[in-house]
Order: C-alpha cells, then sequence, then structure tokens
C-alpha cells in the first residue's frame, strides 16, 4: 500500500462537466484519482483542498520560528507554524502528490503558493547549514523517492516547450523547481488548454488530457508493480 495526497488549487469550486462553470484542473485531478482508486484500491487517499481553503500566508513570525531551532522555540512558535507542520506531515506521508493546479496570470494561484511557502521548511523538507562546504542547502526528500504529477488547466494555448506561449509558463516550471528544491524530481504534467475559447477546441483537449491520464495512471501503477515505492526505505 502506499499513501497518495490529492492536492486541488483552483478557485472554482466544481468540476466541469458536471457543475456549471466548473474547474478543469479540479475535473482532471478527480480523473487521475478515479483511475488510480480502480488500479489499486486498498492504497491510501490524503486530500487537501487549497484553493477552497488556502493556508496561512507566511510572515514574519512565521520565518522567525521556522529559523528557530526546535529545542529553542517558544509556545508561540509552534502554534505560529502549526499549519506548516500539518502541511509538512502530509507531504512526508506521501509517496506520490497529484496537484490540479490551474494557470493563473501565468502562474499558479495564490493558494498553492501559500502551500509552498508552508512546505518549503528548514529542517524538514530541506536542510541548510553555513559551514558546509559546496552549497550550504541540500534536499531532505531524495532518499524517499517521491513522486508528483502536476494536472493544470489553461486559458490560452501552446504553452508546452518549444511552443508560441512556453516562455510565459510559469506554472510547471515553478513547480519542478520547488518540489526538486526539496528532492523532489520525479515529475509528471499534463494540462488541457484553450479555456478561454471553449468550442470544439477546449473538449477535444480535456478529452486527451484525460486520456493522457489514463496512460500515465497504467505507466505508474505498471512502475509500483515492479519496484514498490517505499517513503521510508531501508
Amino acid at each position: 500500500m502506499i499513501t497518495l495526497l490529492h492536492l486541488d488549487a483552483s478557485a472554482r469550486s466544481g468540476r466541469s462537466g458536471i457543475d456549471p462553470h466548473g474547474s478543469h484542473s479540479r475535473r482532471l485531478s478527480a480523473h487521475f484519482v478515479a483511475q488510480w482508486k480502480k488500479a489499486r484500491p486498498g492504497d491510501r487517499l490524503l486530500y487537501r483542498d487549497v484553493g477552497q481553503h488556502p493556508p496561512r500566508p507566511v510572515t514574519g513570525e512565521w520565518i522567525h520560528a521556522a529559523f528557530t531551532k526546535p529545542e529553542a522555540r517558544e509556545p508561540w512558535m509552534h502554534d505560529a507554524l502549526a499549519e506548516s507542520d500539518t502541511l509538512v506531515d502530509e507531504l512526508l506521508e506521501a509517496d506520490l502528490i497529484v496537484a490540479g493546479v490551474p494557470m493563473y496570470n501565468f502562474g499558479v494561484p495564490a493558494g498553492f503558493k501559500a502551500y509552498i511557502d508552508n512546505i518549503v521548511r528548514v529542517g524538514r523538507t530541506f536542510g541548510f547549514d553555513r559551514s558546509r562546504q559546496g552549497l550550504p542547502y541540500w534536499p531532505m526528500l531524495t532518499e524517499m523517492r517521491k513522486r508528483l504529477v502536476v494536472l493544470s488547466s489553461r486559458g490560452d494555448y501552446g504553452y508546452e516547450p518549444g511552443e508560441r506561449m512556453a516562455h510565459a509558463n510559469h506554472v510547471e516550471p515553478h513547480i519542478r523547481t520547488v518540489f526538486g528544491y526539496l528532492g523532489i524530481n520525479d515529475v509528471h504534467g499534463i494540462a488541457a488548454e484553450y479555456d478561454e475559447f471553449g468550442g470544439e477546441r477546449l473538449q477535444a483537449s480535456l478529452a486527451q488530457a484525460e486520456q493522457d491520464i489514463c496512460a500515465l495512471v497504467e505507466e505508474l501503477v505498471a512502475s509500483l508493480d515492479m519496484k514498490p515505492l517505499l517513503t521510508n526505505p531501508a
């Protein structure tokens, strides 16, 4: 059994194809989870909606607490980090993270950025030592062999590498950079486009994304059957 962490970041509460004005990214992430549960019904599922319930933004007090050694923290510091600790604990438990993250103004939604800021934690997800030779920073999750799937939606089209709007895509590249910094480098991305255009092009893009999700689930499940993921390898 593995643990799957399902994240949604859309400000829209429903799913397209079911609810009026529903979210495409929620539709895609739900489709992934449904296909996964069909293939591996015994796996554990965690869910976090950072679109409808965004984490608190990082504050000066949060930073002070996070960079204070745990044994020296005052009670208020533990309170300041409580939500972040919960989010980090979920991430550490997860073997596979599936994130529905729409593109807002070429980047990630504010709720997902707040989530990122809360899980990038010194001493928990990355290490830091000024006296360390070479780079003073290092990832702490590498040996956990976690995988990340980013399922996105875009209003325009042509955001893939080499396409007309690739330079303006700050969703997948940003997410890959941040999670890679923590040691999660096995990242897969699938996106639907043409939301602002609607019509047949949008529907075709959604259908292709769902088809690609089914293929990705098959690929990941097959790799688990050959070499199971371990959150805490011996």
